[in-house]
């Protein structure tokens, strides 16, 4: 039974591990396009709710595109290794 915790809370710790690197690059992006449009925004005293959001989308997409090949890679990465685990223990 102990061997069992400790492969559910190694599987739980790959899952956390992967969630992070799956979405860092689209919370980085955002974070840092709605920080440079804050900055922008109080130095012009300019207000306008559209002006963060359309950025943000627009470049949450370039990431998206340009990072979700890999994004996807790692997600089925860790989803055939599950998939695989409960092969085993089904045996």
């Amino acid at each position: 039974m102990p061997d069992n915790s400790s492969s559910l809370l190694a599987l739980a710790d790959q899952m956390l591990w992967v969630t992070a690197l799956v979405a860092a690059p689209i919370l980085l992006a955002a974070l840092s396009v709605g920080l440079f449009v804050g900055v922008i925004q109080a130095a012009t005293s300019v207000n306008e709710q559209t002006l963060t959001f359309v950025p943000k989308l627009a470049v949450m997409a370039l990431v998206l595109v340009l990072f979700g090949g890999s994004m996807m890679s790692l997600i089925m990465d860790f989803a055939t290794e599950i998939f695989a685990q409960i092969a085993a223990i089904s045996r």
